[in-house]
């Protein structure tokens, strides 16, 4: 068995600003943190689902959590104050392709203008040491080949969304350089695939299409049949978040962007995934192509995480059926009424200890 490289000693008692909180990663991970004995302050918009992993697993009963907009700079100055973090992990964002093609001027001021804002802010906090500023795989210049996108690759991006992200990443490298020099916090960005996982309820995001139909036991209808993504279960990109900040703290190499996706055997298209996922559902689950509503959206997308693997000691835990399994497993549970929070927590866990 090959170790987690997380260390629980470094993260307990650790102050943890945490953006985003209420939305799927950031509840999986608000809980990965409380597990470690993180003293943690979330800042973030209600959820926008119903149900909401955030509700249904009781995230915010161990920690700080403050319902508000990245883009008010005075409640997130006051909440930065009060906290008085020793690391941030911005995830707040406008997460959605489609939404920023109904919405490009707020995603922009979510994701860009939030990040400057949040950025602004810690400049005059003295206790931080570490900020991680998650983007997306979307942020790079999709040429929609074969490749494989490297760090050092052109950034990019055609639809609102993807370009908005990518700003994100121009934005935390201005200033990191001019303004977090050596002495003050350093700040890392961190560029995730396709994540997959239980609590995940988002329109528009292809398994929780495939569940809701399966469970109804329709046929889901999916778009872009052929595209291909980087999928990875949300525990992956977090274990890279978390290890990356551990180490953000005492070597400011680490000060710069980072890539967390699968292995390429597990970048396969939408009607791969979802027939996958259909052997998986327990009564069996159905699918059909059709055209996608949206103007734009790309169709081939590959991530190489070798930096991350070679430099942080991170890897990929869990093969993309085995994210599968997990993710129906998590469903069935809810169906059948269990403890989210603490089903959730045994997901960690079994996470944390799976041999590679």
């Amino acid at each position: 068995m090959v170790n987690l490289p997380i260390t629980p000693s470094f993260w307990r008692g650790k102050r943890v600003f945490l953006t985003g909180h209420t939305g799927f990663k950031g509840s999986w991970l608000a809980l990965w943190l409380q597990q470690l004995g993180a003293q943690v302050t979330g800042y973030a918009l209600p959820p926008t689902t119903t149900p909401s992993l955030f509700e249904l697993a009781g995230v915010a009963k161990y920690m700080h959590s403050i319902l508000e907009d990245i883009r008010n700079p005075a409640a997130l100055q006051q909440a930065l104050e009060t906290a008085r973090p020793e690391i941030i992990l911005h995830l707040a964002a406008q997460a959605l392709v489609s939404d920023g093609y109904t919405d490009p001027v707020g995603t922009y001021a979510t994701n860009v203008i939030g990040t400057i804002n949040l950025l602004e802010q810690a400049r005059q906090l003295s206790d931080v040491r570490a900020i991680v500023i998650v983007t997306t795989d979307k942020c790079y210049e999709n040429l929609e080949s074969t490749h494989a996108y490297v760090e050092s690759d052109a950034l990019g991006g055609h639809d609102p969304y993807s370009s908005s992200k990518a700003c994100t990443e121009i934005v935390a490298a201005s200033w990191r350089r001019s303004f977090f020099t050596s002495g003050q916090a350093a700040i890392a960005t961190a560029r995730a695939g396709n994540v997959i996982g239980g609590g995940d309820w988002a329109p528009h995001r292809l398994v929780p299409d495939l569940l809701q139909a399966f469970t109804k036991g329709e046929e889901a209808r999916l778009r872009n049949g052929q595209a291909v993504r980087p999928w990875q279960h949300v525990l992956e990109p977090l274990a890279g978040y978390l290890i990356l900040a551990e180490q953000l703290w005492d070597d400011r190499s680490r000060a710069c962007a980072w890539n967390f996706g699968p292995e390429l055997e597990d970048c396969v298209s939408v009607a791969e995934l979802a027939e996958l996922l259909g052997r998986l559902w327990p009564r069996g689950g159905r699918h059909t192509i059709q055209a996608s509503p949206l103007p734009h959206e790309a169709g081939l997308l590959r991530l190489d995480a070798s930096r991350a693997k070679q430099l942080l000691g991170w890897k990929p835990r869990w093969h993309l059926k085995e994210a599968l399994r997990q993710t129906v497993e998590w469903h069935q549970a809810w169906l059948g009424g269990s403890s989210m929070g603490n089903f959730c927590r045994q997901q960690i866990e079994r996470y944390s200890h799976t041999d590679t």
